[in-house]
């Protein structure tokens, strides 16, 4: 297992089928250091990044539609024909634009929000099963 995150995890996982990469998923590289650290494609990618919010509206989506975009362009770098996706949405035009580009990718999309979450949270996740290489 792979997790990547701009903050390091303290104290220091010690397990020796883990890592953690302390990078932005933004960053040039960052798909590279994850396939090297898995020894390939993954099964299944697992996404709850979101932006550091600025209570700025426009900022704040801005910074959502960067970041999914981010994602959807790791997502056939990292994942494997008929892999699975998990991936955190905040409520707003982003989300659903993410969703229209995904959508294509993927064999099932569905999304939804969990019982679990915060009342009054804008989060919803987006399900894609069986992931479809675009040639």
């Amino acid at each position: 297992m792979v997790g990547v995150d701009l903050a390091a995890i303290e104290p220091p996982l010690a397990l020796a089928n883990v890592v953690a990469l302390q990078r932005d998923l933004m960053q040039p590289g960052v798909a590279e250091a994850v396939l090297e650290a898995l020894g390939g494609l993954a099964d299944a990618l697992l996404c709850d990044a979101a932006p550091k919010l600025t209570g700025v509206r426009a900022t704040d989506r801005a910074n959502e539609e960067t970041l999914l975009n981010a994602v959807g362009e790791l997502v056939p770098k990292l994942l494997k024909p008929r892999g699975n996706l998990l991936l955190k949405l905040m409520d707003g035009p982003e989300a659903d634009a993410a969703v229209r580009r995904l959508r294509p990718m993927f064999e099932k999309v569905k999304t939804l929000r969990p019982e679990a979450s915060r009342k009054g949270t804008s989060e919803r996740y987006l399900l894609g099963w069986g992931y479809r290489p675009i040639a």
